[in-house]
């Protein structure tokens, strides 16, 4: 397949860089985005090269969160094609998750909305210091539903309770704090700080290191096809409501909504 909003490329270490590239857009999480980071989960899930996968984003900002074009076309749409593009959300997210290979997270500038959702599905998720985070869905009239129960899982309900519906921005020490991210480093340290968290899978079985994923997954808070589909049907109906319908196209329109 060929990417237009992500790039893949791998070492000859077998690991490999997946990178969200759309910077001139934030790396929002487009339909196009979202098909293609599907497939390339079941691509190196599936290939037994791969060591390990870095996930980044280009630019000045790891991702800004959901497309809000694509998902103001949700508000306009029925309930059928409502639930299909939700359920591509979810599951490009559920790939991601039950990719068999450790997935370590490279986030700078900031993770909003999905962009969280992301790095709490990576195994290990390293920060820059300057980095912020929002769960920004609720000041658009939305909830965080499909990323939810990854978010959960890595950071238990009391300390999502703190972030989950507020919206507010927080920074990357308490990111770190929450769970989000495991370090937080100078910017120019990034690099560095990331390839120390990938360095360790390159001396393991890759075969068990996939295993005891997988076992760590199973052994977590449950997320199944019953707690998928909750979450689909969960944004859907927040897709219809009158709160998101003017949220949505507030901010598209750069005006403040009435609750602001």
């Amino acid at each position: 397949m060929t990417y237009s909003t992500i790039s893949l490329s791998r070492d000859a270490r077998g690991v490999a860089h997946l990178e969200l590239n759309a910077p001139d857009r934030r790396n929002v999480l487009s339909a196009a985005m979202i098909a293609e980071l599907t497939d390339a989960a079941a691509a190196l899930d599936a290939d037994p090269a791969i060591r390990a996968v870095v996930l980044s984003g280009a630019g000045k900002i790891f991702c800004a969160g959901g497309d809000l074009a694509w998902m103001k076309a949700q508000v306009s749409a029925g309930r059928a094609e409502r639930m299909a593009e939700a359920r591509k959300l979810a599951e490009m997210l559920d790939a991601l998750n039950r990719m068999r290979k450790p997935l370590i997270g490279r986030i700078q500038g900031g993770a909003f909305g999905g962009g969280v959702g992301l790095a709490c599905i990576c195994d290990v998720a390293v920060a820059a210091e300057d980095s912020k985070f929002s769960f920004s869905e609720t000041r658009l009239g939305i909830i965080p539903a499909t990323i939810g129960p990854y978010v959960l899982a890595r950071m238990g309900e009391g300390k999502a309770r703190r972030v989950f519906m507020s919206a507010r921005i927080f920074g990357a020490a308490e990111a770190r704090e929450l769970g989000v991210v495991a370090r937080v480093v100078a910017a120019e340290e990034l690099d560095s700080a990331v390839e120390a968290e990938v360095e360790p899978y390159l001396h393991t079985a890759p075969g068990a290191a996939g295993a005891a994923k997988a076992l760590a997954r199973a052994l977590g808070p449950r997320i199944d096809d019953g707690v998928i589909d909750e979450t689909i049907r969960q944004l859907a109906d927040a897709w219809e409501t009158e709160e998101a319908a003017h949220g949505i196209a507030a901010f598209l329109d750069r005006t403040p909504p009435r609750w602001a």
